[in-house]
């Protein structure tokens, strides 16, 4: 962390708690998934429910097949951001049962996911913009597919493609990473050494912005194919392009009637993915934390987060405010 954004944390935490609100509100559990952007609105979230609503929040670091199950069998965590909900069919039958009730897309413009390959590739290969012209020519994207990380609801679809395209058939061999930080890192590796490189990833993400990247034509999109594929007991994996993304944020039923001016608050926080762009490109320049972007998105941007709050949090974050 540079001295400039350790003084800039310490003197918007010293404002803050100096105000905090007595305990208005009870104990908060958040989800925190594992990637970039998921982890700033947690920390934003956490930031306003904890300053200006006096809650007691507690982060659950996850991704999103097991916090789903969690609610499904424990009623936790109370709050789920960032959910991607292409990939989380178990979520929409919660939502049918009345278990969780959806409060608000915490990406305005939606999740875009797919294959991607880079754009020097596509630029020496176009042949390689198509599920075609990959499995035509597997040894010039490195025989290789780079698959979802373990436990993300992105890689149950993964696994069910590799199966309807015959992947390891065809001659690609697919590697399911173990986190959202090596999947970007084979990237970055890719990049700076001119390799081929070909598989899953979204936007936004600080990784797309940074190293352009081609999303390959899947075909169509096939709803009933894609449905199927989203579930991990799926008898007949089909051939099916990947619709974009709601990308929201969720809550326990228990948890709106409870604390509803949490639930008020967390519907109001959504960001145009242009936006959640800019942050993360912020966060990759400065090498920050997801804690210091939300400093920095709480010091430049009051007049965005400041509509998001009732009047009696402005209060209290008043100074923030001015």
């Amino acid at each position: 962390m540079s001295p400039v954004l350790s003084l800039l944390t310490a003197a918007v935490l010293s404002i803050s708690f100096a105000g905090a609100a007595k305990a208005a509100c009870g104990k908060v559990i958040i989800t925190e998934m594992n990637w970039a952007s998921a982890a700033i609105v947690t920390s934003i979230s956490k930031f306003l429910m904890e300053q200006g609503y006096g809650c007691d929040v507690q982060v659950l670091n996850t991704s999103v097949a097991p916090a789903i199950t969690s609610i499904a069998e424990k009623g936790e965590p109370d709050i789920v951001t960032e959910l991607w909900i292409n990939s989380a069919p178990k979520y929409e039958e919660l939502e049918a049962a009345g278990t969780v009730v959806t409060l608000g897309n915490v990406l305005t413009d939606g999740g875009i996911g797919g294959y991607w390959i880079p754009d020097y590739l596509a630029a020496e290969h176009p042949e390689l913009t198509t599920m075609e012209g990959i499995l035509a020519n597997p040894d010039l994207v490195g025989g290789r597919f780079h698959s979802c990380p373990d436990g993300w609801g992105c890689r149950i679809v993964a696994d069910n493609l590799q199966k309807a395209w015959d992947f390891e058939g065809r001659g690609l061999e697919v590697f399911n990473h173990g986190s959202g930080e090596t999947l970007a890192a084979s990237i970055e590796s890719a990049y700076t050494n001119n390799e081929p490189w070909f598989g899953y990833y979204w936007s936004p993400t600080p990784t797309i912005a940074k190293f352009p990247m081609v999303k390959v034509d899947m075909g169509e999109y096939v709803e009933a194919i894609h449905t199927c594929n989203r579930s991990a007991d799926c008898a007949n994996p089909g051939k099916s392009g990947y619709p974009n993304d709601r990308v929201l944020t969720g809550s326990t039923s228990a948890f709106v009637e409870r604390e509803p001016q949490i639930a008020e608050l967390m519907r109001n926080v959504s960001f145009p993915n242009q936006a959640m762009n800019d942050l993360l490109k912020w966060q990759n320049a400065n090498n920050a934390t997801a804690d210091e972007t939300a400093v920095h998105f709480l010091t430049e941007y009051p007049d965005v987060w400041a509509g998001w709050l009732n009047a009696e949090a402005k209060d209290r974050l008043a100074s923030l405010l001015k």
